[in-house]
C-alpha cells in the first residue's frame, strides 16, 4: 500500500486509496503538473519481481494507450518509479456495474439497452484497432451518474498480431464470461469479446450469471455443453428481440454471432422498435455442438481439473508470498495458461516481410496492368437500407465498403440507415472500388426518452448525452398521498416521451414538490413518532405537560399547528401531553393524641 500524501515519480500525490486488487492496486491521485485529478493503478510489490504480471501489466498501458474513445478510460501516462510499476488514467468518479447490481438486483430493459448500446460503440473502435479486450465483465465497465459507461481494465487484452494468430496460448478472463473458445485453448478473436458482453447483457437483465459452479472447471464445462437458460423464462417482459441479440452473442459456434461489434451495436439500435414487436426466437443457422470434438473436450477437462487439483495442493508447500499470489488470483475468478514457449523471431519476421513484398507486389501489379481489363460496374441503390445489408449488397456486387461511415443529420431516414453511397447510386466504377456509407444518425430530431421514474439527475445525463437540448428543471406541488410522488424522481416532462423535438430546443423536467401536511396527533400518535415525524420535516419541537384527569397520562391533548395545513421545514411545533394531577398529601390523625398539643409534647433535656 502506497501512504496517504506521498508522490510517485515526484508528480502523483496520492489522495486515498480507490480499490484493491490481486494484481494491483488503485488510488486517486493529484496531478501537480496537470493540476487535475487522475486514477493511478500501482502492480503490487509483491508481484513487481514477476516478469509475467510486469508483462500483462505493461500490456494493459500498451492497448489502452492507442484507443481514444467517450465509452473508454483514457490512459495518460506509464512509468515505473523505484521498482513501482504504474499506470496513470482518467479519473471515473463513478461505480462498477456490478456494484450497481449489488444494489439493485438487476437493471430495467431501457437501461441494459443504453447501457450495451455505448459498450459495443466502444468496443467497436477497440475492435477496429486491432485490439480484443478478454475481459469483458460487469467488474469492469463504470458507468458515471449522467449514465455514461466507461470500458476500464485491458489488462488481458491482446493485438491481433502474429504472435497472437499463431493461438500457441491464450489468457483466459474471468470464467463467468468465458468464452467456449477460450476454455477449449483455442484463443480469442473479435467474437470472443461478443460472447462476453451478451452474458454480461444477460446478468444485467437478470441479476443472475446464467452459469455457475465449485469451482471454474466446472463454469467452464457448462459454458461449453449446456444452453443458455431463456431470459424470458425468468422475465416474461423482456422482448424476444432482446433476447434474441443474447441468443446471438451467445452462440457457442462462433459462425453463429455477430460478426463484430458494430454488427451488434446496430442490431441494438431498433431492439425496441414496434417493428420488431413479434419477432420470432432467433435460429442459429450453423450446428452449435460437435459431439466428437465435446468428448474430446471432456477428457481435456477432466484432465485440467486433476492438473488444477496437483498444483492446488503444490501451492501449500510453496513459500507464504507464492502461496498469497496464488489465492488472490484465484478469488479474482482469472485462470491462465502457462506461458508460450519462445518462437523463432527471426523466422516469423522473414516469413512476415517476404508476404508482404509479394502482396504489395501483387496489388501493384494488378492495378497497373489489370485496369482496362476490368469492367465498370453500376453501383446499387442501397439508401433506406441498414449498415449490414447495404455493406453485403454493395460486396455481392463486387465493391468494398470503407468502415469509417459517415453519419449526417436527417429526418427522411431512420437512425442507423442508409441515406446515400459516395460515389452516388448509378455511377459506374470497377470492380473493387471503394464505396463510402453515408448513415443517418438522427440528430435532426430528438425522440424524447421516457425517464419518469427516474433519478432527475440521472435523467437529465441521459437526455443531454444523446441530444444538443437545454434541460432546464421545473417542480410541480403534488399532494403527499398521490402514489407518483416521490422525491427526486422524474414527474414528467415537457414535452412528452416520444415526442419529437429539434436539436437545441428545449425540454424541461418537472420533478414533484410533495406538499406534506399536518396530521391530527391527538388520533394515537405516540411522541416517538412525533418526533420521528418532525425529525424528517426539520421541525423544531416543543413539548408541554397539562395537568387533568380528563385524559390518560401520556395522551397527546393539544398541537400548535391545526391539521391539515401545511408543513413547512424549520417550523416551529408545540405538543400538549396529558399529564395526571398531582394528589395532596393527607396525614392520619391518631385519635388518642388528638386532645396532645405541641406544648404537652415531651421533649429531651
Amino acid at each position: 500500500m502506497i501512504v496517504k500524501g506521498s508522490k510517485i515519480s515526484d508528480r502523483y500525490q496520492i489522495i486515498k486509496t480507490l480499490g484493491e486488487g490481486g494484481m494491483a492496486n488503485v488510488y486517486l491521485a493529484h496531478d501537480t503538473i496537470l493540476d487535475r485529478n487522475v486514477a493511478v493503478k500501482v502492480l503490487r510489490g509483491d508481484l513487481a519481481t514477476d516478469e509475467k504480471f510486469v508483462r500483462r501489466f505493461q500490456r494493459e498501458a500498451l492497448s489502452a494507450s492507442s484507443l481514444s474513445h467517450p465509452n473508454i478510460v483514457e490512459m495518460y501516462d506509464v512509468g515505473e518509479d523505484d521498482g513501482q510499476y504504474y499506470i496513470v488514467m482518467e479519473y471515473v468518479d463513478g461505480k462498477t456495474l456490478k456494484q450497481i447490481l449489488k444494489q439493485r438486483g438487476k437493471l430495467s430493459i431501457t437501461e441494459v439497452v443504453d447501457i450495451m448500446l455505448q459498450l459495443t460503440d466502444g468496443m467497436a473502435h477497440a475492435h477496429d484497432a486491432y485490439i480484443i479486450h478478454r475481459d469483458i465483465k460487469p467488474q469492469n465497465i463504470m458507468i458515471l451518474s449522467n449514465g455514461m459507461i466507461k470500458i476500464t481494465d485491458f489488462g488481458v487484452a491482446t493485438a491481433m498480431n502474429s504472435t497472437q494468430l499463431t493461438q500457441t496460448n491464450s489468457v483466459m478472463g474471468t470464467v463467468h464470461y468465458l468464452p467456449p473458445e477460450q476454455a477449449q485453448g483455442k484463443g480469442s478473436t473479435i467474437r470472443s469479446d461478443i460472447y462476453s458482453m451478451g452474458i454480461m447483457m444477460y446478468e444485467l437483465l437478470t441479476g443472475l450469471v446464467p452459469y455457475k459452479g465449485e469451482n471454474a472447471v466446472e463454469i467452464a464445462l457448462k459454458h461449453l455443453k449446456e444452453p443458455l437458460p431463456s431470459v424470458r423464462k425468468i422475465n416474461a417482459n423482456i422482448p424476444q428481440s432482446v433476447e434474441n441479440v443474447i441468443i446471438k452473442a451467445t452462440a457457442k459456434n462462433p459462425k453463429n454471432r455477430y460478426v463484430d461489434a458494430r454488427e451488434m451495436h446496430e442490431d441494438l439500435k431498433t431492439v425496441l422498435d414496434d417493428s420488431r414487436k413479434d419477432e420470432p426466437r432467433f435460429v442459429y443457422k450453423y450446428p452449435e455442438q460437435d459431439l466428437d470434438e465435446t468428448k474430446k473436450l471432456d477428457k481435456e477437462l477432466k484432465a485440467l481439473e486433476e492438473k488444477t487439483k496437483e498444483k492446488k495442493e503444490e501451492v501449500i508447500v510453496e513459500e507464504p508470498v507464492k502461496k498469497r499470489k496464488t489465492k488472490e488470483i484465484e478469488e479474482d475468478d482469472d485462470f491462465y495458461d502457462e506461458e508460450p514457449r519462445k518462437s523463432n523471431v527471426f523466422l516469423i519476421v522473414l516469413v512476415s516481410i517476404f508476404t508482404l513484398v509479394v502482396l504489395v507486389a501483387t496489388i501493384f501489379a494488378t492495378m497497373y496492368f489489370g485496369n482496362s481489363e476490368v469492367e465498370n460496374i453500376e453501383i446499387p441503390d442501397v439508401s433506406n437500407m441498414t449498415t449490414v445489408e447495404a455493406s453485403n449488397k454493395l460486396t455481392d456486387a463486387g465493391f468494398n465498403v470503407v468502415d469509417d461511415y459517415k453519419y449526417v443529420p436527417t429526418d427522411e431516414y431512420p437512425e442507423g440507415r442508409v441515406v446515400k453511397t459516395s460515389p452516388e447510386a448509378g455511377m459506374k466504377k470497377k470492380a473493387g472500388s471503394e464505396i463510402t456509407l453515408h448513415v443517418s444518425s438522427g440528430e435532426a430530431v430528438y425522440i424524447v426518452e421516457d425517464v419518469v421514474g427516474e433519478d432527475y439527475k440521472v435523467a437529465q445525463g441521459k437526455i443531454e448525452g444523446k441530444c444538443n437540448c437545454n434541460v432546464i428543471f421545473e417542480t410541480e406541488v403534488i399532494p403527499e398521498k398521490d402514489k407518483k410522488a416521490k422525491e427526486g424522481k422524474v414527474l414528467k416532462t415537457v414535452p412528452a416521451a416520444g415526442e419529437k423535438i429539434k436539436l437545441g430546443e428545449q425540454i424541461t423536467i418537472i420533478i414533484p414538490e410533495i406538499e406534506y401536511k399536518y396530521p391530527d396527533f391527538t388520533k394515537d400518535w405516540s411522541m416517538v413518532k412525533i418526533e420521528d415525524f418532525c425529525e424528517k420535516h426539520e421541525l423544531k419541537l416543543s413539548v408541554k405537560y397539562e395537568e387533568t384527569d380528563k385524559y390518560k397520562e401520556g395522551t397527546v391533548i393539544k398541537q400548535s399547528r391545526e391539521k391539515d395545513t401545511v408543513v413547512t421545514p424549520g417550523a416551529s411545533l408545540t405538543i400538549t401531553v396529558a399529564k395526571a394531577p398531582e394528589q395532596e398529601e393527607t396525614i392520619d390523625v391518631n385519635p388518642d393524641d388528638a386532645d396532645v398539643t405541641p406544648e404537652d409534647t415531651p421533649t429531651e433535656d
